[in-house]
């Protein structure tokens, strides 16, 4: 039987995340539907005659983070071209986009893959506008240029890529590493982020290139793995049923989780680049370079990193806490104003919050309760004024609104009875009230202590020091032995 290799390359189109257009001063606004049809538009970003584009600086600074963050050389020339194609939502009837000279070049993401670390050229980061948006109500069309003329970044991969799993690890890090920038939200239900990608296959142990196809405006990861996988499948299915893989523009139908043709694939020529005649070239000083590469925060592989050295945490918890850049920062926090081990903390947020969070359908983001009030919880619990049990119990009250940890505990008058002589009389009662359980013990039966101390627990109203009983049971059950 024959065994193929699939060969990947993916186009992300993210939007960049300035205050107006690419060149125009209308606002961006989130895609939302909130907004009504056609609001922030202007003659420029509506493609009316005789006006002309200015550059949006900030989209530009942000665009040479990102390729600085990508390990790419920034050409000190670039310069913004004429892409010309047709369609009701592109109102000038060619976008401006950048071609021969883009801003960003020869750059590469290392992923993490099972069989170790993987690196994924970067052809090139280029800017570009973005086209309005096209809604479809029964048997009419109707176009909402809010989104026109909105920066994008597209930043274009080689074909380096070979599996689905390949696949989504470059897009996840890709996306961390957008966001940890500022350059974009991650939002892609909001259509912050598009992928593209160019799929072939070929006989396993080949080298050439085949035709592909191109799966264009895949709006999620699900999407693009879901998509990835079926062309793969599909392709090979059509090679082996004797066919041919002719190269095309394939869009994606979710419903049905299959690919669509669309049309067949454009080559650079089908666009008719030409210089944009209303843009001079873009000179980038090496200063400038410099100055932003100095701006560029902490990194997803950074943080990761510092969290294992100077944390001690293992691999695997720093990663959970550092895929979401929003509990990177929450828990940075919490660690920088408590005293407790930096470890405990992490376990707190990786497994009693993070099981709230996913109960009530929120983000962090949301949540009313500071890093800085959770330290103090953990800081309760880690000196003994509160046990793990009704810890816990106040992180939920916490998690509604009702107050601080301290507030919470005096309220409901939580406080962990510590003292030994209190705690003696509790344990002595129980053993007192339970002679036959106290027998069990006596004759072996050892896991009967776990009951009895429940017993105890409960006589305490959960605020017993769980430390000290199990001792003081320990203690009063072998004394009765020589009773």
């Amino acid at each position: 039987m024959n065994t193929y290799e699939p060969v990947i390359g993916l186009e992300v189109h993210a939007q960049i995340h300035t205050a107006s257009k690419m060149f125009c001063s209308c606002p961006v606004v989130d895609d939302t539907g909130d907004i009504p049809p056609n609001t922030y538009v202007c003659p420029i970003c509506t493609g009316m005659p005789g006006v002309l584009p200015v550059i949006n600086q900030s989209a530009i600074e942000m665009a040479i983070m990102t390729g600085l963050a990508l390990h790419c050389e920034i050409p000190e020339i670039n310069r913004f071209a004429r892409k010309s194609y047709f369609y009701p939502d592109l109102p000038k009837g060619y976008q401006i986009s950048q071609y021969a000279l883009p801003l960003a070049v020869n750059g590469y993401l290392d992923i993490e893959v099972d069989d170790g670390q993987k690196r994924v050229r970067i052809n090139r980061a280029h800017q570009e506008e973005d086209a309005g948006k096209l809604y479809h109500v029964n048997s009419v069309t109707h176009v909402d240029l809010n989104r026109a003329g909105v920066p994008l970044l597209e930043i274009v991969s080689e074909p380096d890529m070979h599996s689905v799993d390949e696949v989504r690890a470059y897009a996840t890090k890709l996306l961390e590493t957008l966001v940890y920038l500022g350059v974009n939200s991650g939002s892609l239900e909001k259509g912050m982020i598009r992928f593209e990608a160019n799929i072939s296959v070929r006989p396993a142990g080949t080298s050439e290139l085949n035709p592909r196809h191109e799966i264009k405006n895949l709006n999620s990861l699900r999407a693009l793995t879901r998509g990835v996988a079926y062309e793969i499948e599909n392709q090979i299915a059509t090679i082996e049923a004797g066919g041919t893989v002719v190269q095309q523009t394939m869009g994606w139908n979710e419903d049905r989780g299959v690919t669509v043709p669309q049309r067949s694939k454009e080559e650079a020529h089908d666009y008719r680049y030409f210089p944009e005649p209303d843009l001079p070239p873009l000179e980038i000083d090496t200063e400038w370079v410099e100055t932003l590469r100095r701006r560029i925060p902490e990194l997803p592989d950074a943080r990761r990193a510092r969290l294992v050295d100077e944390y001690e945490l293992s691999a695997y918890d720093a990663q959970v806490l550092v895929q979401d850049k929003a509990v990177a920062e929450y828990y940075d926090s919490a660690v920088a104003t408590a005293k407790s081990d930096p470890k405990t903390i992490a376990n707190w947020i990786t497994g009693e919050l993070f099981r709230h969070l996913n109960e009530k359908a929120m983000t962090i983001r949301e949540i009313p309760m500071s890093p800085e009030a959770l330290a103090e919880l953990i800081e309760m619990v880690d000196s003994g004024q509160i046990n793990l049990k009704t810890g816990k119990s106040v992180l939920e009250e916490m998690l509604t609104g009702r107050g601080s940890a301290q507030e919470i505990v005096q309220k409901r008058g939580l406080t962990q009875i510590s003292g030994r002589d209190a705690l003696l009389e509790l344990v002595k009662q129980v053993l007192d009230d339970h002679p036959e359980e106290v027998a069990q013990y006596l004759d072996g039966k050892e896991q009967i202590q776990g009951w009895l101390m429940g017993q105890v627990m409960q006589a305490s109203r959960g605020k017993a020091n769980p430390q000290i009983v199990r001792q003081l049971l320990r203690t009063g059950l072998e004394s009765r032995r020589e009773q």
